[in-house]
């Protein structure tokens, strides 16, 4: 996220790929101005079972959505696993895509904590290392703080969403999604019931993807591959998490490589 001074992309979608340390790559070129929780035993009768008190989240798990001190929305994952993936877009437009916070973080007590994250940005500053560190209430709220390797910090207030608890449905998911990219070219990307993800541009830049069960929140494992041809990155496959916002109507995409030096970043609305 940049700190002050941003200026709001002026498209419904961006779709971004970035390698190294800033946004560059012939994808990136095609893409931003082109296609951018034990059951225990102990000697109580069937009958004494209601009345003992059920297992409460411990952690960040969940998704949350939210606002940050910058006036941009807020959409995120935190996984079982400890992994993180929070959207973000621009200041006072939720329709477009600025960037994608990403790490591991490790969740004790109503603190949570990150090392590795970093900021794949969108508006120009490229990709970032940045730290993390906050506060939750299990399935209640989610609040972070980034603090970037230059000094600047970004901060963010989020809430459990509503389909934080809520099961596959690749049908509900299942559609066309399109927005405007910065040139005001129009940008598609489809997913079918059986879980395939396909995604042009105008000028002819391709993905396709799958999409496969994750587990609660409607959420799913991807897997994209880009469309070769002229791309710097060729054929190169990336894995992340998709989640669809039923609320909003809005498709959520995000993949990286195993370095996290190459990303794929996608939010459209439902047509």
């Amino acid at each position: 996220m940049r700190m002050t001074g941003t200026e709001g992309l002026q498209c419904l979608l961006a779709v971004g790929l970035m390698s190294g340390l800033v946004a560059c790559g012939s994808f990136a070129n095609c893409f931003n101005s082109g296609f951018a929780p034990v059951a225990c035993g102990g000697g109580y009768g069937d009958r004494d079972v209601s009345s003992l008190s059920q297992p409460t989240p411990t952690s960040a798990e969940g998704r949350w959505t939210g606002t940050t001190l910058t006036s941009r929305s807020v959409a995120g994952l935190v996984l079982d696993d400890g992994s993180y993936w929070v959207f973000y877009t621009a200041s006072d437009n939720p329709n477009v895509l600025a960037g994608l916070l990403q790490g591991m973080g490790t969740s004790h007590s109503g603190f949570f904590g990150s090392s590795n994250t970093r900021d794949f940005n969108l508006e120009g500053a490229g990709i970032r290392a940045a730290t993390m560190r906050g506060s939750y209430v299990p399935s209640k709220s989610f609040d972070g703080t980034i603090a970037y390797v230059t000094g600047d910090t970004e901060s963010f207030t989020s809430k459990s969403d509503a389909d934080s608890e809520s099961a596959l449905n690749l049908i509900q998911l299942a559609g066309n999604y399109s927005g405007l990219r910065v040139d005001n070219s129009t940008v598609t990307v489809t997913v079918d019931v059986a879980g395939t993800l396909s995604g042009h541009a105008a000028d002819g830049c391709t993905v396709t993807g799958t999409l496969s069960p994750r587990g609660k929140g409607n959420v799913f494992h991807t897997s994209v591959t880009f469309g070769g041809g002229a791309y710097h990155q060729g054929t190169e496959a990336v894995a992340g998490v998709t989640f669809y916002d039923a609320a909003t109507h809005r498709l959520y995409s995000a993949a990286l490589n195993s370095a996290r030096t190459t990303s794929f970043l996608f939010l459209g609305t439902k047509q």
